[in-house]
């Protein structure tokens, strides 16, 4: 079999401990899924999960002790840091009960969900997809993933970032609206999941603007420090 021309490489994400890479298969996102946020964005409640997807070559890879180069994208003016914990999964499946959920998660990273505010805002009002706010390039930066046994209590964990050194977003991962298990039990249901999908799980309230020659550092207990600065 041959090509017409060079396929695109599969993306590898840097393991915590292992020469290997952790290949891309889908970006999963979950959409407000931390209550404070959900409220800042004009939402209330536990309402049902949501899910919107990023093409896995948005994934801007950040090995550790580096600073990642993200360039700041075209059309937008309102360019948002959005601080999640990243599910790696391990082993796929569908239909997956949230009681049997952990046993596909490989491992988790820290990642930013960098979002087109402006653009998005502009879709939603004409009742239109997001893609053009959210699945731009090198959109999904993600640190290092580090496998399950090593990561501790997640769920335990603060999440934060800040943004030159300020702090913009802090809260802790039990503050999920949907746990992980139960994300994954919803996601499941709509996709056959496969060994290699990233699931950004959501982020706290605090998303705010950054620019050019900004420098964003996120943090989550037990895993590697993210850092991104826009160029």
């Amino acid at each position: 079999m041959s090509y017409l021309f060079s396929p695109t490489p599969t993306t590898g994400v840097p393991i915590v401990g292992r020469s290997e890479l952790f290949p891309v298969h889908r970006v999963y996102c979950v959409g407000r899924n931390y209550e404070d946020h959900a409220k800042e964005m004009g939402f209330t409640g536990r309402e049902p999960p949501f899910f919107f997807l990023k093409p896995s070559d948005t994934v801007l890879v950040v090995p550790a002790g580096e600073t990642g180069q993200m360039p700041y994208p075209s059309l937008t003016k309102n360019l948002h840091h959005e601080i999640e914990l990243v599910v790696a999964i391990g082993k796929g499946g569908k239909n997956i009960k949230a009681a049997d959920a952990m046993s596909h998660v490989y491992g988790y990273a820290v990642g930013l969900d960098m979002t087109r505010r402006d653009l998005q805002n502009d879709m939603k009002k004409q009742g239109r997809p997001w893609c053009i706010g959210k699945g731009f390039d090198l959109s999904a930066p993600i640190g290092p993933i580090t496998p399950v046994e090593a990561a501790g209590e997640i769920v335990n964990a603060e999440i934060s970032v800040t943004v030159n050194g300020s702090d913009r977003q802090r809260s802790h991962i039990h503050k999920l609206i949907w746990n992980i298990s139960e994300t994954i039990e919803h996601l499941s249901s709509a996709w056959e999941l496969q060994p290699g999908d990233l699931i950004y799980t959501g982020t706290p309230e605090g998303v705010a603007a950054v620019v050019a020659g900004d420098t964003m550092e996120g943090r989550i207990t037990g895993l590697t420090d993210l850092r991104v600065k826009m160029v």
